[in-house]
């Protein structure tokens, strides 16, 4: 959860990079309302636990501040409107989240189906560029798709004059987000191949990264720029859910288990400095334990380093929810072995970084920030925030490594 304040308004961002990016837009939409007491809570759906903690923050708002306006958006808002409005909570849709109409006086807004690229603000050393929005696809857990709608794409024009209003300002890392990003541009015939080739022609753009992709939609383009590109930063985050091809079937996902680790194989082969990130569900309906031990192994057999990894939560209205549910207590106890383990990689790989030279991103703090591969740094002394420094690693304290900076 993150939280802004800007004049007077309050925006408080649940969940992914997205929701970080189209809080920005919201805060600007607030203000062109000139509505400056009111909060609004843009939430997540992505677990039953993610939409608890945006009705109780609500809950809370409404008890504490009874004098001021409460405003609730974003996935959860979409699934449980309803619940929202029952409260007291002012309820606008996704899709009309950024329009300064849905903070006014007058009638709401009417939802707008093109997609502006959402642009988080300056209080970071990095920049969220939200360019994708909704997802196309079926997969029997995921509520994104009821929330979000299908998906839909920001023009490459806007997305790179959105990268220059970051750029413009001071940020020199890009953070490409979508909530189906390897999907950019299936509605307009683009390609995110090509819109990372559009945005790398902005010659002050230092670092761009990208968030979760589905791996079999790493085309032979997108996979030359993962791999030989010097400011496409060496950390690819795949949505992998699950290491067990039944699973993956019954979950309706496009991958199967050998596609993912040829990939990872490849990946690295290609750039050894690759670190691979990937989203895990534990518990997914039928799982056994032979499939659970499928998932497990691929820690190892991917080499993640990054996992984002959740325990299964039935989602009203998709078709998992109505499979043979495992158990939430099982499903629990899944996900923390498989944290567990991911966290023994994660150690193991930070422990070889120490004594190399990196660059790292210079956080607002002026002491913390990250490695080209996403390894988590602190500084021995401050320096300047929003610089990209060159740095030895030290050694590990937990899931941080020590640097010192080395004279350009």
């Amino acid at each position: 959860m993150s939280v802004a304040t800007r004049g007077g308004a309050e925006v408080v961002n649940f969940g992914c990079r997205l929701n970080i990016a189209e809080g920005e837009a919201i805060r600007a939409a607030v203000r062109e309302a000139a509505a400056p007491d009111t909060i609004v809570f843009n939430s997540c759906a992505v677990t039953d636990e993610a939409v608890r903690q945006a009705r109780q923050a609500v809950r809370r708002a409404l008890r504490e501040s009874p004098g001021r306006r409460v405003v609730v958006t974003g996935c959860a808002a979409e699934l449980e409107s309803a619940r929202f409005a029952d409260m007291g909570a002012q309820v606008v849709r996704n899709d009309a989240k950024g329009l300064a109409a849905s903070y006014g006086a007058g009638p709401a807004a009417a939802p707008r189906r093109d997609y502006t690229p959402a642009l988080s603000g300056a209080d970071h050393a990095r920049a969220f560029l939200g360019v994708q929005t909704g997802c196309s696809h079926s997969c029997t857990f995921c509520a994104t798709v009821i929330a979000r709608g299908s998906a839909r794409s920001a023009t490459i024009d806007a997305v790179v004059a959105s990268a220059r209003t970051a750029l413009d300002r001071g940020q020199r890392e890009i953070i490409l987000t979508g909530v189906d990003l390897a999907s950019y541009g299936d509605d307009s015939g683009a390609s995110l191949a090509a819109l990372v080739e559009a945005l790398l022609a902005l010659p002050d753009l230092e670092r761009l990264r990208l968030s979760s992709l589905d791996p079999d939609r790493i085309d032979d383009a997108l996979f030359a720029l993962l791999t030989r590109e010097a400011r496409v930063m060496p950390h690819v985050h795949l949505s992998l859910q699950a290491g067990d091809d039944m699973v993956l079937t019954r979950m309706k996902r496009r991958h199967r288990r050998a596609g993912a680790v040829e990939l990872t194989r490849r990946l690295k082969a290609a750039r050894p400095e690759i670190a691979i990130g990937a989203d895990l569900i534990a518990g997914f309906p039928t799982e056994d334990e032979t499939m659970f031990a499928n998932s497990l192994a691929l820690i190892d057999d991917c080499d993640i380093v990054f996992g984002h990894i959740f325990p299964y939560s039935a989602r009203a209205g998709t078709p998992a929810a109505r499979m043979p549910q495992v158990g939430r207590g099982i499903a629990r106890a899944r996900a923390a072995t498989l944290r567990e383990a991911n966290a023994r990689r994660r150690h193991a790989w930070l422990d070889a970084q120490t004594g190399r030279t990196t660059r790292m991103l210079v956080e607002r703090d002026g002491l913390t920030g990250h490695s080209e591969n996403f390894a988590a740094l602190t500084l021995d002394a401050p320096a300047t925030p929003g610089r990209i420094v060159p740095v030895r690693i030290g050694t590990r304290d937990g899931d941080r490594l020590a640097a010192r900076e080395l004279a350009a």
